[in-house]
């Protein structure tokens, strides 16, 4: 069961309740920390009295219930069982997600790398041969307690929380949001030409930031958005530049990604309407988030006119794209 959400869902985090629960799961931490980049969740590298450094996530209350976080973990454990080199977390006294107070964490190993170089076409066949291994495992169960990627969780459910939040202009609400319906329009016909699709368990969220790259290959680091939904997911933003650019981008991660998972063409057809909805859902996550402290400073020009103004223009473009044919068909 999901925990209420608050405005302030980290209050009771600070650096003498986060070592103590540290030291409440047999950890001793030296007083040192060094806060890492994340909102949604909060994350430390701290320091040991003797050993390497540990990462440490607490998670947001609200954002995952305890099954659904027991989930991401079991499928972590799952590649790594089968050598692919993601980072699990630790399990302590038997388990991996633990308590102290209102404070749920985890506990990671420090893992060290480098941002990947996706401009490089070496690079993304090596990724396409990550990401396949990692969807040949994904392939094999299902996730019960956490979303799917669709129309709903990801364009119809931020879509209301905005309507309902009262967050934009009313010179722009009515445009936004209609502009916002035709998209969804346009991401259900991309939806209807690739026809009945597969789902499987994902990274969800797999950009450069979530990727780590070290002398031995990428590894990713933070499986917090994982959920079911195609595997095109994990794919498309692997992409940039032109069409031509992206078109040979695609063919080097897909020559890598069949070597271990078949892929289905189809799924191309939901490119453009997966960005479309990454869109959507992005302006409704900083919407739900902006009674969270970290957010007005973090994200400064959200919600102004001008932000408003360039998500009719980005969407519009969308509409736009989303009816052009797909990228590779062949």
């Amino acid at each position: 069961m999901a925990m209420p959400e608050s405005a302030t869902p980290f209050a009771t985090l600070t650096p003498d309740s986060l070592l103590t629960a540290l030291e409440s799961v047999g950890l001793r931490p030296d007083g040192r920390l060094l806060a890492l980049n994340s909102y949604e969740n909060r994350v430390y590298q701290v320091f040991m009295e003797s050993g390497a450094p540990l990462v440490v996530k607490f998670y947001r209350a609200g954002r995952w219930s305890d099954a659904a976080i027991g989930e991401e973990h079991a499928f972590v454990r799952e590649l790594v069982e089968r050598e692919i080199p993601v980072v699990a977390p630790l399990s302590l006294d038997g388990r991996t997600l633990q308590r102290h107070g209102d404070l749920r964490f985890a506990v990671f190993p420090r893992q060290g790398g480098r941002a990947p170089e996706f401009d490089r076409l070496e690079t993304l066949a090596w990724m396409g041969r990550f990401l396949g291994r990692l969807h040949a495992v994904g392939a094999l169960g299902a996730f019960a307690a956490r979303e799917t990627l669709d129309v709903h969780t990801f364009g119809e459910a931020p879509r209301d929380f905005l309507q309902a939040g009262g967050f934009l202009p009313p010179e722009l609400a009515g445009v936004y949001f209609g502009v916002v319906e035709q998209a969804l329009d346009g991401v259900r016909r991309c939806q209807a030409r690739a026809g009945e699709t597969r789902r499987l368990r994902l990274h969800g969220d797999c950009h450069a930031g979530n990727v780590l790259w070290t002398d031995a290959g990428p590894h990713f680091v933070d499986f917090d958005d994982a959920r079911m939904g195609p595997a095109v997911q994990d794919l498309w933003m692997l992409l940039s530049g032109g069409r031509d650019e992206q078109v040979r981008q695609l063919a080097e991660v897909l020559a890598g990604y069949e070597d271990f998972c078949e892929f289905d063409p189809r799924e191309l057809h939901l490119v453009e309407a997966l960005r479309t909805l990454r869109l959507i859902h992005y302006a409704g996550w900083l919407a739900r988030r902006w009674d969270d402290p970290a957010f007005p400073a973090a994200f400064p020009w959200f919600n102004t006119q001008r932000y408003w103004q360039d998500r009719i223009l980005e969407l519009r473009e969308q509409i736009a794209l989303m009816d052009e044919p797909p990228l590779w068909a062949g």
